[in-house]
C-alpha cells in the first residue's frame, strides 16, 4: 500500500448511484480505516433520491454528497479502484489494484427496485473491510 491507511476510490459512470452508495457504506462502517472517494466518468447533476432513500433506510446519510469528476489524480492517490460499469474511462495505472463489482444501476428505479443493490453493495464493502482493515470487520 502506497499510504498509512489503505485508500479506495469507487467509480460509475454518473456518480450518482452505486458508487455513492459504497462509498456511504465504507465510511459508515470503517471509520477512520480506510480513506475512501468516489466518482464518475460522466457525473449526474445530483445524488440519485432512491438511493438516499434506500441508504436512509440503514442508518447512513448520503444526502449531502455530491457526483464528483474521474481524475487521473484520484485514481493516481488510490490503492484500490472500484469500478461499477466505467468500462473504458478508468485510467489504469501500475501499482492500482482495479476490481469490477458488476450490480445493476439503480438509475430511474423506484426503492424496491435500489433495496437490493444495495444490500448487495453492503456486503462486498464489508468483505473490503476484513481485507484491508480486518480490525474493522
Amino acid at each position: 500500500m502506497t499510504t498509512a491507511k489503505p485508500s479506495v476510490l469507487f467509480v460509475c459512470i454518473h456518480n450518482a448511484g452505486r458508487s455513492q452508495m459504497a462509498a456511504g457504506f465504507l465510511t459508515h462502517l470503517a471509520g477512520e480505516a480506510i480513506e475512501v472517494r468516489s466518482a464518475g466518468s460522466a457525473p449526474a447533476d445530483r445524488i440519485n433520491p432512491a438511493a438516499v432513500e434506500a441508504m436512509a433506510e440503514v442508518g447512513v446519510d448520503i444526502s449531502g454528497r455530491t457526483p464528483t469528476k474521474l481524475t487521473y489524480e484520484a485514481v493516481d492517490a488510490a490503492d484500490v479502484v472500484i469500478t461499477m460499469g466505467c468500462g473504458d474511462a478508468c485510467p489504469v495505472l501500475p501499482g492500482t489494484s482495479y476490481r469490477d463489482w458488476k450490480l445493476d444501476d439503480p438509475a430511474g428505479k423506484g426503492i424496491d427496485a435500489v433495496r437490493p443493490i444495495r444490500d448487495e453493495i453492503r456486503t462486498r464493502v464489508e468483505a473490503l473491510i476484513a481485507e484491508l482493515a480486518p480490525t474493522r470487520a
